[in-house]
């Protein structure tokens, strides 16, 4: 008999709509290895064990709100919801069975080119793939979250091969990412791949200062100017020039 498995989550949004296409069930996974200066979930950090659910549970409760979900589906985000992979591919591929669109919310830190497997099981069953650049400079990418950005890129590049939509999302923060040469950078990379559908270009705002008081951590951007609007659509320009510059010079050399 093969034991039940369990997911550990934060919490659920059952009318999300900007996290994938149409109106979402949105799940949201318990645990994070990064600490991006920007977080506004710190509390989803923690690895433990907050509120068990199995995926029937968590399917029983999509079931009831389903006729809301108007051209929508089942999104899991985090945390980082590919820590518990194993949980994520079980939920996913009850969901497809009952023809649920699946979307996966993730930065793809934990992936690794070397044991792809369990990737390869989970990407059956998943129709979208919100893919969170955090920042395309390796050294940055590291001030920024703790970690290299090599395994997201390798994540990106796997995802491209195996031909997964992605939308990808990237939060523009002043001095950090709002910076032109790192703009062009990200839109020439995003250039390589074949799969992107959208891109997302998320302002940076410092809504959750408050929650990392009541928590009593220090927030680590405190004083950094919110993102205006005219700054995203500049920024996103950016990148989308760089992409489709490369693209032209791609297609060109084929």
């Amino acid at each position: 008999m093969t034991e039940e498995l369990f997911g550990n989550i934060h919490s659920i949004e059952t009318l999300g709509t900007v996290d994938g296409p149409g109106i979402r069930f949105v799940v949201f996974m318990q645990g994070c290895p990064m600490r991006c200066l920007y977080c506004h979930n710190p509390d989803s950090w923690s690895m433990s064990q907050n509120k068990l659910m199995t995926a029937d549970e968590i399917l029983k409760k999509y079931d009831g709100v389903k006729e809301f979900l108007r051209n929508g589906g089942l999104t899991l985000t985090g945390g980082e919801p590919l820590v518990q992979i194993d949980f994520v591919t079980e939920l996913f591929k009850k969901a497809k069975i009952k023809n649920i669109h699946t979307a996966l919310d993730t930065s793809g830190i934990v992936f690794n080119k070397d044991n792809i497997s369990k990737f390869d099981e989970l990407i059956k069953y998943t129709d979208l793939v919100l893919l969170d650049i955090k920042h395309i400079d390796d050294k940055q990418h590291r001030k920024l979250t703790g970690f290299s950005n090599k395994n997201v890129l390798d994540f990106a590049q796997y995802l491209s091969n195996k031909n997964i939509p992605v939308w990808i999302r990237h939060v523009v923060v002043p001095e950090i990412t709002d910076i032109e040469i790192y703009l062009e950078e990200l839109g020439k990379f995003l250039s390589s791949l074949n799969n992107i559908k959208a891109l997302d270009i998320l302002p940076y705002h410092n809504m959750a200062e408050i929650k990392y008081k009541n928590m009593g951590i220090d927030y680590p951007l405190k004083g950094t100017p919110q993102l205006t609007k005219q700054e995203a659509i500049k920024a996103r320009e950016i990148i989308l020039k760089a992409y489709k510059e490369n693209r032209y010079k791609r297609d060109e050399t084929k």
